[in-house]
């Protein structure tokens, strides 16, 4: 193996489109995890909300037990405040569009939007340099998102832009995230989310009627909180090692995830142009990773100019 791959396994930027790819199957897993629960066992969607974020947070304390009440310590409460009420309004803004009609998978093509948002954020407000490559790649992979959603069909309807703005909102949430991590450990982020979603999340199950699950429904839903709590982990290490702007093109990667576990475990067969769409997602993203090759080669031949950026 030569130097500029072994530099490129071990750069930030490979570790943070390696966590951010683990995030992706995680959440894909959830997903899976959350249809059984709320459609096959009949548990609400706002109950299976509480018990998986609640559980996830207990999953998340041995992070408090390794580094002591520690990980617990914040110079910024407000900005944990704002990131888990943008998060909240998004996941509104997501549930109010499916339903009234927006159907699932042109939500989720919708959601794909997001990289745009976080990029121009980036670029406004963390100081992050975008270059044309990577607008590239991000234009790829929305291309990608639009022969999904095909804006263009007659049953195209204004209520499809409300997964848009849950993108938007979801995308400020991330930025907040990247924010809060240049201050504070990752480990702190991750348990602080955990923590303030879980009374947010019990208001809305007690509202709509709180429900108890059964045995079954429990063990399915101990494996989502442990893996929810892994995969908040995964993306807020990816945030923290490598820059939003990169790192951000790799959640694309949930779509196709997620349209193949929804084929493999409920039998739904996405017809060609979902899988196009999928595709030119795909390749967005090993687009932005031959970019950061290219970089890293570069910066191991000592080019000037050419070392990663710091996150």
């Amino acid at each position: 193996m030569d130097q500029s791959r072994k530099t490129l396994i071990h750069s930030r930027a490979y570790q943070g489109a390696f966590y951010m790819v683990l995030a992706g199957i995680g959440f894909t897993a959830i997903n899976v995890i959350t249809q059984h629960v709320t459609m096959g066992l009949g548990l609400s969607s706002t109950s299976d909300a509480f018990w998986q974020y609640f559980l996830a947070l207990l999953f998340s304390l041995p992070m408090l037990l390794k580094g002591g009440w520690r990980a617990m310590k914040t110079q910024r409460p407000v900005a944990h405040l704002i990131r888990v009420g943008l998060a909240v309004l998004g996941v509104q803004a997501w549930v109010f569009g499916l339903a009234n009609g927006v159907p699932i998978w042109q939500a989720i093509a919708l959601v794909m939007t997001s990289p745009f948002f976080v990029t121009v954020g980036a670029a406004l407000f963390l100081g992050e340099r975008v270059g044309p490559e990577r607008w590239l790649a991000i234009s790829l992979g929305f291309a990608g998102a639009m022969v999904i959603l095909s804006p263009w069909s007659d049953g195209f309807s204004a209520y499809a832009l409300l997964p848009v703005a849950a993108a938007a909102l979801w995308g400020a949430s991330s930025l907040m995230m990247k924010s809060l991590l240049k201050d504070e450990p990752s480990s702190t982020v991750t348990v602080w989310l955990l923590l303030l979603l879980s009374p947010v999340n019990a208001g809305f199950a007690i509202t709509a009627g709180f429900q108890i699950p059964d045995q079954l429904a429990f063990l399915w839903l101990l494996a989502s909180g442990l893996i929810m709590a892994l995969s908040q982990y995964f993306l807020a290490r990816a945030y923290e090692v490598a820059d939003a702007t990169y790192v951000q093109p790799f959640d694309d990667l949930k779509l196709p995830l997620n349209v193949l576990a929804g084929w493999v475990v409920f039998g739904y067969a996405p017809a060609g142009y979902l899988w196009l769409g999928a595709a030119m997602i795909l390749a967005a993203s090993m687009y932005n990773i031959s970019i950061e090759q290219r970089r890293v080669r570069a910066g191991a031949r000592g080019m000037p100019g050419a070392s990663l950026q710091s996150p």
